[in-house]
Parts: C-alpha cells; sequence; structure tokens
C-alpha cells in the first residue's frame, strides 16, 4: 500500500518531543491497513533522533530525543518516507504465522460473556460460536507486549467496561468494539472478558518473549476446562507459517 492509495498522511505535534501520525481517510480499514504499512517503512528508514515508535490501530507516535533533531525534521522524514520508501522496493518479506488458540469459554473465566450476549441480543453460545469464527488478524502488540487483533465479526461493536476491571488473569481473551486481545500478566482492563487460553503468551524469560508479531492470523477455538487442563499448554507457538 502507498501514499497513493490512501491520501495523504497527518503529522501532528505531540507534545515537545513527539509527531502522531494519522491517515485521513473515510475507510476504517484502509485507515489501519496504511498505518501498519506506513510504520514498517518507517521503521525500515528510520531517521536521526528518533527514540521509539508507539503503534496503535489507527496512529503511529514517534517519540523523539530534542537534543539530536527537532519536530520540523522529524516531521519532514515522516513524509518523505510516507512518499519516497515504496520505490525503494519491498522491505522485505515475512513470514505470516497461523495461531489456534484454544479458550474456556465460561461465566467464571469469561465474566462479561452474558452481559455482552444481552448487549447484542444473541444466546451466549452464539457469541462464543461468533468469536469461534471469525479470524483475527494482529495489528499491533499493546501493553506489555499483548497482541491486539482485528476481526470481531459481530452485529455491531461491543462497548467497553463502564467500570474497568482492576485485576484480570494473565490469558483472559477480551473483545472491545470489533477488535479482541489477550492479556500478558495480570492488570486492569476496561475490555470485556470473554474467556481464557491456558496458553502463556508472553514470556520474558525467553530471547523471544512472543512468538507473534503484527500481521499474524489467530483462531480461538472454545475448549471445556477438563480439555484446557489435558492439553499441558506452556508458551504459545504458531501452527502454520506461510510466506
Amino acid at each position: 500500500m502507498t501514499t497513493a492509495q490512501y491520501g495523504a498522511i497527518a503529522v501532528e505535534p505531540f507534545g515537545d518531543s513527539a509527531v502522531m501520525v494519522t491517515i485521513p481517510h473515510a475507510d476504517q480499514a484502509i485507515r489501519r491497513a496504511a498505518i501498519v504499512a506506513f510504520r514498517d517503512r518507517f521503521l525500515a528508514h528510520r531517521p536521526h533522533g528518533v527514540l521509539d515508535v508507539v503503534s496503535g490501530l489507527e496512529s503511529l507516535l514517534i517519540e523523539f530525543d530534542p537534543l539530536r533533531t527537532a519536530l520540523q525534521h522529524v516531521e519532514y522524514a515522516a513524509r518523505l518516507v510516507a512518499r519516497w520508501a515504496p520505490s525503494d522496493g519491498p522491505v522485505g518479506s515475512r513470514v505470516v504465522r497461523s495461531f489456534t488458540v484454544p479458550v474456556v469459554f465460561d461465566d467464571e473465566y469469561g465474566p462479561d460473556l452474558a452481559p455482552v450476549a444481552e448487549e447484542l441480543g444473541l444466546p451466549p453460545a452464539e457469541v462464543v460460536d461468533a468469536i469461534a469464527e471469525s479470524t483475527f488478524t494482529i495489528a499491533l502488540l499493546g501493553a506489555a507486549m499483548a497482541p491486539m487483533m482485528d476481526g470481531l465479526k459481530v452485529p455491531r461493536p461491543v462497548r467497553r467496561q463502564a467500570e474497568p476491571r482492576t485485576d484480570v488473569a494473565p490469558g483472559s481473551v477480551m473483545i472491545a468494539g470489533t477488535n479482541a486481545i489477550i492479556q500478558p500478566f495480570p492488570g486492569p482492563t476496561g475490555w470485556r472478558v470473554v474467556g481464557r487460553t491456558p496458553h502463556t503468551i508472553v514470556d520474558i524469560s525467553r530471547p523471544d518473549p512472543v512468538s507473534f508479531g503484527t500481521g499474524d492470523v489467530v483462531r480461538f477455538v472454545p475448549v471445556t476446562r477438563d480439555e484446557a487442563s489435558a492439553l499441558a499448554a506452556g508458551f504459545l507457538l504458531p501452527t502454520e507459517e506461510v510466506v
């Protein structure tokens, strides 16, 4: 995807040492795909003085060292990368990995399953079926490398919690809008908790703490607690790799 397909990027100052990049396009799918494409190109042509690049579903925060570069230089580099980097050829092929993630959907592991079902006007079993029939694509790695995914196929977007939960168990599978995410460590969330996987999805003791990345595909498979226990599930690994 090039700027010719989604138009010019928008670059706005974000404090004294960062800029926010967005794609001003009416189509959400194009905005999300374009920001991923831009991020990959920007990282491949990372300018001097850039400290970090923080991905959002539809935005990119570029943090820089103001002692090494200036806002106008970062903004110019971002626009230059968006316009010219595609003509340099592909950044490099990436293997797309496919993950099959077993999930226990019940009242204890999924305390928001019934409320979400009521919100959508569906029986809880049909909400589980909708999640299982959806094909998710990892759009970005969020806080603590949590995989944030697009692709939930439900009648309408799911609202977030009115009052966030303060301590959600690791492995919790959560939904909001048309997205899903897996909680890597105990912590708070405003997402709706609908189930839990027995897999460990982030292991900071490993050289590579996660086995997934942006663009990878995830399918959730409902299992019972007994089936989950029998899996002896450890660190989450891909089930398939496709170039």
